[in-house]
């Protein structure tokens, strides 16, 4: 008898599989817009995707009359800017600390508990506090997805440090490796892969905390846009809007899933994946 836990599917299955969400999705909005627009035609909750469309095509295919931008690409611009500053002071900090905390008992015994507690902090509650230190420019917005998401990877990162083998350590110092070459040729190439993931998994909240800061204070950006458009009740914007977030949040995951297993393809190997 086989177990339905090992039946796969194959390629064509895996697609439908995959579809099937997105279609039911799409066709449940399709049917609760033409119901809202049938008992009142004048409804903007739920616009029809044709409106949704001719969004689409104002926002990012015709420049703006005040400007001269088109906005969608300008505002996506602005937030992936924000978003790759953020993400990258966060990732060099977690390597930085993380591998020394998890490698080094000195640093361990000094900074462990004070990133543990940072961790803790929510960063939406020292929002304001950024605001007034850091001003209201581009450096509060980027500092608040740091303070967000580094903690989190810092300590995660450590984490996995700890769990490395002790005999591996031991060995390299038995033929004589120094701590600098320890941490090169032992330490990192076997935290990277892990790392990569860690950032994976902070994409969600480094996301939310861009959008966060954008709706307070911004002249441009997509959380920035969708605040703006909220007190018309433009849902033919901030559906697309949103729907496009997800889709570079998505796109992100995925070439950062590509990329850990080019350069780290013993990784996927040992867990086992065909």
């Amino acid at each position: 008898m086989r177990r339905v836990i090992n039946r796969r599917p194959g390629r064509g299955g895996f697609l439908f599989w995959s579809a099937l969400p997105f279609a039911i999705a799409a066709a449940g909005y399709a049917v609760a817009s033409a119901l809202r627009l049938a008992e009142n035609p004048g409804d903007r909750l739920l616009p029809p995707l044709s409106a949704m469309a001719d969004a689409v095509v104002r926002m990012g295919f015709t420049p703006d009359t005040r400007t001269g931008d088109y906005l969608l690409w300008a505002d996506t611009a602005a937030s992936l800017q924000r978003l790759g500053l953020g993400l990258g002071v966060a990732t060099a900090l977690a390597l930085l600390l993380g591998v020394a905390i998890g490698l080094i008992p000195y640093v361990r015994a000094g900074l462990s508990a004070f990133v543990a507690v940072l961790s803790m902090i929510p960063p939406m509650a020292v929002l304001p506090v950024l605001f007034i230190v850091f001003g209201l420019d581009e450096l509060s917005k980027v500092v608040l997805i740091v303070v967000g998401i580094a903690p989190f990877l810092i300590r995660d990162l450590s984490l996995r440090v700890e769990e490395m083998p002790r005999e591996q350590l031991i060995k390299a110092q038995t033929l004589g490796a120094s701590s600098w070459q320890i941490v090169l040729q032992v330490v990192l190439p076997q935290m990277l892969p892990r790392l990569i993931d860690a950032v994976r998994l902070s994409l969600g909240p480094a996301w939310l905390f861009l959008i966060s800061a954008e709706a307070i204070a911004a002249t441009e950006g997509l959380g920035y846009r969708i605040f703006l458009v909220r007190r018309y009740m433009a849902m033919d914007v901030i559906l697309p809007y949103v729907a496009w977030i997800t889709l570079l949040a998505f796109l992100s995951d995925t070439l950062l899933r590509l990329l850990s297993r080019s350069l780290f393809p013993w990784q996927r190997a040992g867990k086992g994946a065909s």
